[in-house]
C-alpha cells in the first residue's frame, strides 16, 4: 500500500472524461430492443452518478430476473462506442501536477471495472492510477461514502490531506460523506444543482484558477506541519 502525503479521488464517468453522451445513447439502445424510450430528463433522474443495479431497478421495474443481464449489455453497448475519448481540459495537468508533489492518484467510480480500465486506457492514464475503486466490487457504491473511505484506505490517505473531483449528486453526496473537500466539475446538471449536493466548489474542468489556489493552499499548510 502507499502511504500518500496528498490524495486526489477523482470520479470517472462525467470527471475526467465526458462521457453522459455515450451513456445515454447506450441506455436508449438498450430500451428501445425493448420497446422503451428515454429522455434527457429520466436519464438525470434515474442513471446519472447511479450505480447498473439502481439503474435497473428504475427502467426495468418489471424484469427484475433480466436485470444483471441488461446491465452487461448496455456496457457491451457503451463500450463498442468508448472509441474517441479525451480527457477533460487541465487533467493531465493535474496528474503531472501529482506526480510532481508525490500525490497520490485514487478513481472511485460506480462503472464495472472493465468500463473503467478501457477508459483510463484510452485516456492514456492507466499506468498514472495507484489506486482503482469500483463500486460495485464493495459492499456499497456511491452515494454510500464507502468507496472514497476505501479509496483513502488503499493509499494509506487521510481526509484532510485530500480532495474529490465529482460532477454527479450521489458522488458529491458520498465524498463530502468521507470527509473530503470536494470539486465539483460543471456538466449536464446546472451549478446550482452541484452545489446543493454539497459541493465546495464548482469548476468548468481542471484549469480553473479556484483549483489550482486552493491546491498551493493545501502546500503551505503541508509546509507549516
Amino acid at each position: 500500500m502507499r502511504q500518500a502525503d496528498f490524495t486526489l479521488l477523482f470520479d470517472l464517468d462525467g470527471t475526467l472524461t465526458d462521457t453522459d453522451e455515450l451513456h445515454f445513447h447506450a441506455f436508449r439502445a438498450l430500451l428501445a430492443e425493448h420497446g422503451r424510450e428515454l429522455d434527457h430528463d429520466s436519464y438525470l433522474r434515474h442513471v446519472h452518478g447511479s450505480t447498473n443495479e439502481a439503474i435497473m431497478r428504475a427502467l426495468l421495474p418489471d424484469i427484475p430476473e433480466r436485470h444483471q443481464e441488461l446491465a452487461e449489455r448496455k456496457e457491451k453497448l457503451f463500450r463498442a462506442s468508448a472509441c474517441r475519448l479525451r480527457p477533460t481540459p487541465g487533467a493531465l495537468r493535474l496528474f503531472d501536477w501529482a506526480r510532481a508533489n508525490g500525490a497520490a492518484i485514487a478513481i472511485v467510480t460506480n462503472a464495472p471495472r472493465a468500463n473503467a480500465e478501457l477508459m483510463l486506457d484510452r485516456l492514456g492514464l492507466a499506468s498514472r492510477v495507484d489506486a482503482l475503486v469500483i463500486g460495485d466490487e464493495l459492499a456499497y457504491g456511491k452515494p454510500h461514502p464507502l468507496p472514497y473511505l476505501a479509496g483513502l484506505a488503499r493509499l494509506g490517505g487521510h481526509a484532510e490531506r485530500a480532495c474529490a473531483f465529482e460532477d454527479s449528486p450521489s458522488g458529491i453526496s458520498a465524498a463530502r460523506q468521507a470527509g473530503l473537500h470536494t470539486f465539483a466539475i460543471a456538466g449536464m446538471l446546472p451549478e446550482a444543482a452541484l452545489r446543493e449536493a454539497g459541493a465546495d466548489a464548482v469548476i468548468a474542468d481542471f484549469n480553473a484558477p479556484e483549483l489550482w489556489q486552493w491546491l498551493e493552499r493545501a502546500d503551505i499548510r503541508a509546509a507549516q506541519t
